[in-house]
């Protein structure tokens, strides 16, 4: 038995879980998130209680059943409290600046990178070079993430570029010069 598949999903206060079929809707304070459920995969709401069963051992039912636990319990998890990433930008002049609901980089390059916030996710920038990205779809958020973070990918030699902000980077030894 899987055993992130056989854990029950509690659904906190403030929460809305329908199931209409295979398709299954989580409403929150903060958004409402829908998703559809594979038809080998059947989940049943008891009271405040998710429990997601798959029909047989087979690899793929085995699979099906804790991937669908998980998108579940993140939906219920993101609606109620939501996600966050945070990126840190290191560099002389590299900096990012929020305008209404754009964010424009300027990371060295000859031009200014701006990046639209997707619907559902907020990006916020508290400081020059500090970005947080928040949202309710997990996935979206480490998505958006990515994406800024791809503008400018750290420096194996200095670390100047983006980075998550839970992320170490081992600096590598430049050239020593050392000629005879």
């Amino acid at each position: 038995m899987s055993r992130i598949g056989r854990m029950p999903i509690t659904i906190p206060a403030g929460v809305e879980v329908k199931l209409n079929g295979q398709h299954i809707t989580v409403k929150g304070a903060q958004s409402t998130l829908e998703m559809d459920i594979h038809p080998d995969i059947s989940v049943s709401i008891d009271g405040n209680i998710i429990k997601v069963e798959r029909p047989s051992d087979e690899k793929e039912h085995r699979s099906l059943h804790g991937l669908t636990r998980s998108l579940i319990n993140n939906m219920v998890v993101g609606v109620s409290q939501g996600f966050t990433k945070e990126l840190d930008i290191n560099g002389v002049g590299y900096k990012a600046t929020k305008q209404g609901n754009k964010v424009v980089f300027n990371l060295g390059y000859s031009h200014p990178i701006e990046i639209v916030e997707p619907e559902g996710i907020i990006i916020d920038v508290p400081a020059l070079n500090k970005i947080i990205v928040k949202g309710a779809d997990k996935q979206l958020v480490g998505e958006t993430a990515a994406k800024i973070r791809s503008f400018r990918l750290p420096d194996a030699y200095k670390g100047k570029g983006i980075k998550y902000a839970t992320e170490h980077l081992i600096i590598k030894e430049g050239k020593t010069g050392a000629k005879k």
